[in-house]
């Protein structure tokens, strides 16, 4: 079944594959303020994405799930924002007081509606793009790599971002949620599972726009001082 909605935002993700952002952090271009400002960003997302976990495993029936739903709550807490402080430790940066920005905050506002309001399998829906987008990028940009061979010359921590989203270990976490999608799509009815795919693509069109955000440095518009 989760098949069928990646098949839906196949184009869409074909799309997200050659995002400038993802594409310049292989072949070196990308300045290292992009960089920092998505990480912050990034952190911001997480600490919501771990909340949204959470929730959906307090509303788990199956003891089994609930308790992998509790370990990938720890993982996006532990494992990814571990690798974002290293980031943060290199540049002298944090995303402690740091506001987030437009497409960060739609994103996660969306998400966590979905999880407060809609049925569990929904809500197991909204949050698979972050896992399988993510892995998916990561091996295409793993690819690109291993083309470009030594030619780039690239900043490390763009490496060990890589490394992290194309390597076993996330490759696993993200099959398992998959099965967890798979299973939850079988016990509702058709119109369940058709919300279902309007929430994966719509979560698919928020983690493009989450890179375009990146891309751009987007800011909130100052529109006391008539900014747009």
């Amino acid at each position: 079944m989760a098949q069928e909605f990646w098949s839906a935002a196949r184009s869409l993700i074909a799309v997200t594959e050659k995002h400038p952002f993802l594409v310049s952090m292989v072949d070196g271009s990308l300045q290292s303020e992009n960089f920092q400002y998505y990480v912050v960003q990034d952190a911001l997302y997480l600490e919501d994405f771990a909340a949204c976990l959470r929730r959906l495993a307090s509303n788990e029936k199956d003891e089994k799930n609930s308790e992998r739903l509790m370990e990938f709550a720890k993982g996006a807490e532990e494992a990814e924002m571990s690798l974002h402080k290293s980031f943060f430790t290199k540049w002298g940066i944090d995303a402690a007081g740091a506001k987030a920005m437009p497409n960060t905050l739609l994103y996660t506002s969306y998400m966590m509606k979905v999880i407060a309001t809609r049925p569990h399998a929904e809500g197991l829906a909204v949050l698979l793009p972050c896992f399988w987008v993510y892995m998916h990028v990561g091996k295409c940009m793993l690819k690109l790599r291993d083309e470009l061979g030594e030619s780039v010359n690239r900043c490390p921590q763009y490496d060990a971002w890589i490394d992290m989203y194309a390597g076993d270990e996330f490759e696993k976490e993200v099959k398992d949620y998959i099965a967890m999608v798979d299973a939850a799509a079988q016990t509702v009815d058709l119109s369940t599972r058709k919300l279902m795919k309007e929430h994966f693509i719509m979560s698919c069109k928020l983690e493009h726009m989450f890179w375009d955000q990146a891309n751009a440095l987007m800011q909130w518009p100052d529109i006391e001082n008539g900014a747009k």
